[in-house]
């Protein structure tokens, strides 16, 4: 247990030099500015039953009955979004994604170590933005293609850990520019969507009955306050299972800045005869 116990303590020390609970409230914080109304715009241009922001989150935090129905009424997007959006409003809202990005892409970087790319890589940031949104999209509208029978859900489940896995070990490896190999995210990948199951299960216990006693007695604001809570942990949940992946991946082995992977240095301590001339 020796060796675990010294892996554990330096993920731990890592992820408070990274600050990764600060970092999840700005992801939450980003997140509800931008992907909540970049959901509501794409569920009015392509209108479906389930397609919006509060399904993703009701997916998401394993909701049902009461508590799904008060993300619903919190989150409900009225009619005709698209018609009386104006173009002030897309320039905002495309600001604040990017930024949202870019929080991303320099957590990332801050992982693993690397210096913050060029400013005129913000492509990158926006095609990735896109991509989130489309992938978030197609998630809330999976209800849409499959029933409720237990194949069907069985399916669904296998079908969101997979775009789940791929994504995550696509996304920091876009954002990064390809300076950390495809091998070294993979178990980052699969940390972060194994994180977000347990965050999942973790708010049907949790969540799901505060989300009915706040909306007994705080109202809309008492449910804003738990899922922005929930989002908090997605934030946490994704740079810390970047962390761990990168942890993972850098035994014995450490990544330059061109994403070249070379032999890791040993530290000599003060008294092990290093500095003896």
């Amino acid at each position: 247990m020796g060796p675990v116990l010294r892996w554990g303590a330096g993920l731990w020390q890592r992820g408070q030099q990274l600050e990764l609970l600060h970092r999840g409230m700005g992801f939450a914080a980003l997140g509800v500015v931008t992907m909540m109304p970049l959901l509501v715009l794409v569920a009015d241009a392509i209108p479906t039953e389930h397609a919006s922001f509060a399904q993703w989150l009701i997916d998401g935090m394993g909701l049902e009955g009461q508590p799904a129905e008060s993300v619903r009424s919190l989150f409900a997007s009225p009619g005709r979004v698209l018609g009386t959006t104006s173009v002030l409003s897309l320039v905002v809202l495309w600001f604040f994604g990017l930024s949202f990005a870019g929080s991303v892409q320099t957590g990332y970087e801050k992982i693993w170590g690397l210096p913050s790319g060029p400013w005129h890589k913000v492509w990158r940031q926006a095609l990735w933005l896109v991509l989130v949104t489309l992938y978030l999209d197609a998630t809330a509208q999976s209800w849409n293609l499959l029933g409720n029978s237990n194949w069907e859900e069985s399916l669904r489940f296998l079908s969101t850990v997979g775009t789940g896995v791929l994504f995550f070990w696509w996304g920091p490896h876009f954002l990064l520019g390809g300076r950390v190999p495809w091998r070294s995210l993979w178990w980052g990948a699969v940390a972060t969507v194994l994180g977000l199951i347990g965050l999942r299960g973790f708010s049907v216990l949790v969540f799901s009955p505060l989300l009915v006693s706040n909306a007994v007695t705080y109202g809309a604001a008492g449910v804003l306050l738990v899922v922005q809570s929930w989002l908090v942990g997605v934030g946490f949940v994704v740079y810390g299972g970047a962390l761990v992946g990168e942890r993972l991946s850098r035994r014995g082995v450490r990544v330059d800045e061109q994403g070249r992977e070379i032999p890791e240095e040993v530290d000599a301590s003060p008294g092990d005869g290093a500095s003896d001339e």
